[in-house]
């Protein structure tokens, strides 16, 4: 028996919540000015709120699509401002705020969730799984020439914030979404956007490259420097390329820039290489990186539907404490998915089901790790290639 109760926030009660989210964070409440923009990226209906004299946790999420291996896309419900305050902690809240999310989103026929996390321990329970990596780069501008073999690119154009405001999203839209794992961006995305960019302590600029057919790549950069001799820095916030000539132009660019000593990117896709554009492969250094985009299935023949497979059949037995519907055998080929009862060649969570789906992981790492059980090796080397990618998976949207 629980003493709190968790239902759908009414729309005079969002602010509460995202104030809430906020301090979990350790972040100060939104102010009034704040809060006219932050309100345009709610979408009614989506968020949670738990109760009991007053509000102790809240959930909530928007409505996206997510590419799957083979350029399809399925909806997702894209999961944020999830927090229990401070006091109401380790109280089971979460996991029925969780449920309850969960029961939502199923209900409306997204098979997928995703979310970024704030805490890598948190939601593999609820069956969540790294679905997407990423790496974070570093280029010393003054080392980095580009090699005569490389495109040159077309012409690069810069927007206003205004002009990004209004163009951007259709832009985005209109460019390929051809690697696993990236989300679009509904209109209650942007809003979040906007407000991060007008509240930039440093500009923030927008160029734009364009194809023989129009717009087909841009990035949105700002550049800080704290003195006047002291070495600026580029910081590249937003890069997408519809073409190797997009990307190769957006880079002339990005290197173009007066004043500027040296380039990072951060969460850029792990096999993209910026590096072979140069003379020098040593002006570009790897820094960092790890987890990006977290996945959740939540429909799981729905979801291992949706995407296309390349090798024999295997059949998964899928152990779903959490969501129990989704528990059973699927028969898993380049022909479809179906239930079955035939014997399984590997049984596994939800959580390693996530991770394997997008080709982020292979079965047999996750093996390695006590995470998938599997009969023989022969049958992981068939679900390595069944679920293998031949590009890695990348998001490349926060939210």
């Amino acid at each position: 028996m629980t003493d709190y109760t968790i239902r759908t926030l009414r729309p005079d009660e969002h602010r509460a919540a995202v104030d809430l989210f906020r301090a979990t964070l350790h972040v100060a409440p939104t102010t009034d000015e704040a809060w006219a923009s932050a309100q345009r990226a709610l979408q009614p209906g989506r968020t949670l709120g738990a109760f009991d004299t007053d509000l102790i946790g809240t959930a909530r999420s928007f409505d996206a699509e997510l590419t799957v291996p083979g350029g399809a896309r399925a909806g997702a419900a894209a999961v944020t401002g999830v927090g229990v305050r401070a006091d109401r902690t380790r109280r089971g809240i979460l996991t029925e705020l969780m449920r309850t999310q969960f029961a939502d989103i199923a209900s409306r026929g997204l098979p997928f969730a995703a979310l970024r996390a704030s805490e890598g321990s948190i939601y593999d329970r609820f069956g969540y799984g790294v679905g997407t990596g990423s790496v974070n780069i570093e280029i010393n501008r003054r080392r980095a020439e580009f090699r005569p073999d490389v495109p040159h690119g077309g012409q690069v154009d810069l927007w206003s914030l205004d002009t990004a405001l209004q163009r951007l999203p259709e832009l985005y839209a209109a460019l390929p979404h051809s690697r696993a794992g990236m989300l679009t961006r509904p209109a209650y995305w942007w809003p979040a956007w906007e407000r991060h960019a007008r509240e930039a302590t440093s500009p923030i600029v927008t160029a734009v490259h364009h194809g023989l057919e129009g717009p087909d790549g841009y990035v949105v950069y700002s550049v800080e420097r704290k003195g006047w001799n002291d070495p600026a820095v580029l910081q590249v916030i937003d890069l997408h390329a519809g073409s190797d000539e997009a990307f190769a132009g957006l880079w002339r660019h990005l290197l173009g820039v007066d004043l500027v000593d040296t380039i990072r990117a951060d969460e850029r896709p792990i096999d993209e290489a910026p590096e072979l554009l140069f003379t020098d492969i040593r002006a570009v250094r790897r820094t960092g990186g790890g987890d990006e985009l977290w996945i959740r299935l939540v429909d799981v023949p729905t979801a291992l539907g949706a995407r296309t497979y390349d090798g024999e059949p295997v059949v998964l037995d899928v152990v779903d404490p959490v969501l129990e519907g989704n528990s059973g055998r699927y028969h898993v080929s380049p022909d479809g998915v179906s239930r079955t009862e035939e014997a399984a060649d590997l049984r596994l969570g939800p959580r390693a089901l996530a991770m394997i789906f997008l080709g982020t992981w292979r079965p047999s790492q996750l093996a390695t790790a006590g995470a998938v059980a599997a009969p023989s090796p022969a049958a992981l080397e068939r679900a390595d290639r069944l679920f293998g990618t031949a590009r890695l998976p990348w998001c490349g949207t926060h939210f």
